[in-house]
């Protein structure tokens, strides 16, 4: 498996130096699958499926992620297709791409960092998925373009104007 845990020293409030796992899919691996990362993590590699992360999920330069990715923290500067749950912040580099939606209590996108989707900051904190649920059902209905699922977030806001134009 080319997933590689590295150490790095981190300090305790204790004043001894604890061990905490770093995990590393280095650049030019390849992995598919469920990714479970218990700490920090690096994804600097070619990755499909999807990520469970506890800690800060960077995503390398020359990174290509397909995967929906539940994190604390995630830097992207690379390449990324697919959702995004960040509890903690969700940070756009100048060479980051996300290509789908994002729900984040807060943002962070430097000048170059692209992003094709739809972003929902909750700064006060991410409501449970049965909230948003009641809050989406009480809302007027939605015209059919945006009801309708459509793969590509391109065409659905082509047919979302369609219908207003």
């Amino acid at each position: 498996m080319p997933e590689t845990e590295l150490a790095k020293p981190v300090a305790s409030t204790n004043g001894k130096a604890e061990e905490s796992a770093l995990s590393v899919l280095a650049k030019g691996d390849a992995l598919q699958g469920h990714l479970t990362i218990k700490g920090d993590g690096h994804l600097l590699g070619k990755f499909r499926g999807e990520v469970d992360c506890d800690g800060e999920l960077i995503i390398g330069t020359e990174a290509d992620v397909a995967a929906n990715i539940r994190t604390d923290r995630i830097s992207i500067h690379g390449f990324v297709r697919g959702n995004i749950t960040a509890t903690g912040r969700l940070k756009i580099a100048p060479t980051g791409r996300l290509e789908g939606d994002a729900r984040v209590g807060s943002l962070v996108v430097q000048e170059g960092g692209v992003h094709h989707g739809v972003i929902r900051v909750h700064p006060e904190g991410l409501p449970d998925e049965d909230d948003a649920a009641v809050v989406e059902a009480s809302e007027e209905p939605l015209p059919a373009a945006v009801r309708s699922p459509v793969a590509n977030p391109v065409e659905r806001v082509k047919k979302l104007w369609g219908e207003f134009f």
